[in-house]
């Protein structure tokens, strides 16, 4: 390209990006005058004519640019345009195809074919496109403001959709769901939630110590924890320490959440440093807080007659943990599958909740919750109130006392190497 096709060009493009189109498309023919193959002016006078209701010159212009440049969506793209206006739906979707065939992860191609395939009655088949235009841009604040709207649309159908095959799922196996156990079912509603689309794999993702080939189990049923029934037997006691140390020593509820400046805190932005989310330790990282101990002496027995998991500068821990208010613990996973957590709730408002993977729960004053925190979890306390529960870690069940052994073990070796010098 010439320098006086290339000032026009730069010149008919600071128009157009002004909003003055008669000036750009009047630059752009003179451009098409000097260079008849220029796929830029071509490209841009077919969009013009395309506004202008010129549909037959629109579909000229863009197959000349095409004709230049056969390996550019956005051309394929703006032709399927032209077609649809034309009432042409079978060359508007080869037109879409041919800008996928040139990139399968085209998101304004994968709209618009979601878009015709409705059209064309496919429900079915546009909310498989649009599930796929979703996941090249999930995060939402992401989302290019020029295609929000088409993303909105996409996003709705696809839950739509999923709704739908929920609902025919549970019609269909509903007299099977009812012949298997409690855990049996819950592994199956989730089953049927993937299939759907209403839901996603969670696998178990630890930042310390991960025990291949352990189920990632989200909630472990009660019957498998003999001390069960005896801890929550005391939870009244228990509620009577925490509510004295609330008043007493509510300077010593502490943010859970505590990086040091100049680390990445990630998702933890709002709460790094906030007493938004508070703990007030009994045992951390293995090591007893005696004072703390001292001031619940009902809470340390409890926990002295529960089998603890022992392992060498991680746990056990055991604290009380306050959620302010109209807070929200963002998604996140924990450290080894070797240990499972067990929330005891004590204070617990309405309007409470908590999520492991799929499976989400209310808290219930005085029912244990037992889950694997490896698996992605959250928390939500929406109320107006604070909302308190014990949490403290124990064996995952699955483990033998002789693997037990290799998580202790298998840990003070690793500390070992690492804190040689060299």
């Amino acid at each position: 390209m010439n320098d006086s096709l290339r000032a026009l060009a730069d010149a008919a493009g600071r128009a157009a990006a002004q909003g003055q189109w008669q000036t750009a498309e009047r630059i752009w023919r003179q451009v098409l005058e000097l260079e008849p193959r220029h796929p830029q002016a071509l490209y841009s006078l077919g969009v013009h004519a395309y506004r202008n209701g010129a549909l037959s010159q629109a579909q000229q212009l863009l197959q000349g640019a095409l004709a230049v440049s056969p390996r550019e969506p956005v051309v394929l793209l703006s032709l399927s345009v032209v077609f649809r206006e034309q009432g042409n739906a079978e060359a508007e979707l080869q037109a879409i195809e041919g800008a996928l065939s040139v990139d399968p992860y085209f998101l304004p191609a994968l709209l618009t074919k979601g878009a015709h395939l409705e059209r064309r009655g496919q429900p079915k088949a546009a909310t498989l496109v649009y599930r796929n235009a979703l996941k090249i841009n999930p995060l939402e604040a992401k989302w290019p403001p020029e295609l929000r709207s088409q993303l909105l649309h996409a996003r709705a159908r696809v839950e739509q959709h999923a709704t739908e095959m929920a609902s025919f799922l549970a019609a269909r196996l509903g007299v099977r769901m009812a012949a298997l156990s409690a855990f049996e079912r819950e592994r199956w509603q989730e089953a049927g939630a993937m299939v759907s689309g209403r839901s996603q794999t969670f696998a178990s993702e630890c930042s310390r110590l991960h025990v291949p080939r352990l189920p990632a189990i989200p909630f472990f049923t009660r019957d498998q924890f003999a001390w069960v029934p005896d801890i929550e037997a005391r939870t009244e006691a228990i509620t009577t320490e925490l509510k004295r140390a609330l008043i007493a020593q509510e300077q010593d509820f502490k943010p859970y959440v505590a990086y040091a400046a100049g680390t990445p805190v990630n998702q933890w932005q709002e709460l790094n440093h906030s007493r938004r989310w508070s703990s007030y330790f009994l045992w951390r990282n293995g090591e007893p807080q005696e004072l703390h101990q001292q001031q619940c002496p009902e809470t340390t027995r409890a926990l002295q007659a529960v089998e603890m998991a022992s392992i060498g500068g991680l746990c056990p821990n055991a604290m009380f943990s306050a959620l302010a208010p109209h807070t929200h613990i963002p998604p996140h996973h924990g450290e080894t599958n070797a240990r499972v957590i067990v929330h005891l709730p004590l204070v617990v408002p309405q309007h409470c909740r908590y999520r492991v993977g799929f499976e989400q729960r209310e808290w219930k004053v005085g029912e244990v919750l037992i889950f694997d925190d490896t698996i992605e979890h959250e928390a939500r306390n929406d109320s107006d109130e604070l909302r308190v529960v014990l949490i403290f870690d124990v064996w995952n069940p699955l483990l033998s006392a002789a693997e037990r052994d290799m998580v202790r073990a298998l840990t003070a070796a690793t500390g070992e190497f690492n804190s040689q010098v060299g």
